[in-house]
């Protein structure tokens, strides 16, 4: 128990202080937390695919095109309260990531991550086939616009609710047996682990909290789901976020979240002499920095320290 206090105590931390940034940021600053809060959600529900069962997924932002696109369109044509379509974006990216895990079972590694990054490719494009009920390229409008510091609520008290969950999951016999698939396939069938239903449930998981992000998503965006928002580009921030924050550990999320959250805005406001492209090159150089000096993203860096101290 005396191990948790710390944990505990900044847990608390954090939740004080997001509880009080509103009242002190302008609206502009507020926006940009809600979006700390957004990848927050996406990037933990990753974590859980990759950190905890070994699964590399490239494809988690084809699960919040179909978060974001439920939340768009149930607004739009049935007027459904914003917070009803989050429950049904997870809802119904749950469903389709158990769809989804079913044939990745047959796939791992480099495998696996091509198979899912075809899905972040392709799913974008779907509106633009069906885009008598989807929107094309002109996209989809909620019926309703919120404002930042609405969004704000909606995105930390979401983050508070499934951080939590995932806790009460990973902590739990299913949470040990996505530790043993991920530390050891063949060992875990032979502890009687059934393979196929872990990370399956897992992909399912996983993929309801991206469906949630892309929800809230949507709504940062002033209530517009577009294909263009859902690029192959976010599913590779949200890996990177997961990468910062450390995998396997849910004590990094919130840095991870951060920094692909924040950074753009901070990278472009950086000269970068003779490029047109400054805040891309910022960018990456912070992501390669970062992945040089913290490979085990910011969960890896508390870990030594832990460890310095006790020596």
């Amino acid at each position: 128990m005396k191990a948790r206090i710390p944990a505990l105590a900044s847990l608390a931390a954090v939740a004080a202080l997001l509880c009080v940034l509103p009242f002190t940021l302008s609206d502009y600053n507020v926006s940009l937390v809600a979006q700390v809060g957004i990848f927050f959600v996406a990037v933990l529900g990753l974590n859980i695919l990759t950190g905890y069962t070994g699964q590399i997924s490239i494809g988690h932002g084809a699960f919040m095109a179909i978060g974001g696109y439920t939340t768009a369109v149930m607004s739009r044509d049935h007027n459904t309260n914003l917070v009803v379509t989050m429950v049904m974006a997870f809802a119904i990216c749950f469903v389709v990531g158990l769809l989804l895990g079913l044939p990745a079972l047959r796939l791992s590694g480099a495998y696996l991550a091509l198979a899912t990054f075809a899905l972040a490719v392709s799913v974008p494009l779907l509106p633009l086939q069906w885009s008598k009920f989807l929107g094309g390229r002109d996209g989809v409008q909620t019926a309703k616009t919120v404002s930042n510091v609405w969004l704000y609520g909606a995105a930390w008290a979401v983050s508070a609710i499934l951080f939590v969950l995932a806790w009460l999951i990973l902590r739990g016999r299913v949470g040990r047996a996505f530790r043993a698939v991920r530390d050891s396939e063949i060992a875990a069938v032979a502890s009687g682990i059934e393979l196929p239903v872990y990370k399956t449930l897992a992909f399912g998981i996983s993929a309801a909290y991206a469906g949630v992000a892309g929800s809230l998503f949507v709504l940062a965006t002033n209530g517009f789901a577009a294909p263009d928002e859902f690029g192959i580009v976010l599913s590779l921030k949200i890996l990177i976020g997961a990468a910062a924050a450390g995998l396997g550990t849910l004590w990094g999320v919130l840095v991870g979240a951060a920094f692909i959250a924040l950074l753009p805005t901070v990278s472009s406001s950086v000269p970068v002499i003779g490029s047109s492209h400054g805040q891309d090159v910022v960018f990456g150089a912070a992501v390669i920095l970062v992945m040089l000096l913290l490979p085990g993203g910011f969960a890896g860096l508390l870990t030594q320290l832990r460890r310095l101290k006790r020596a």
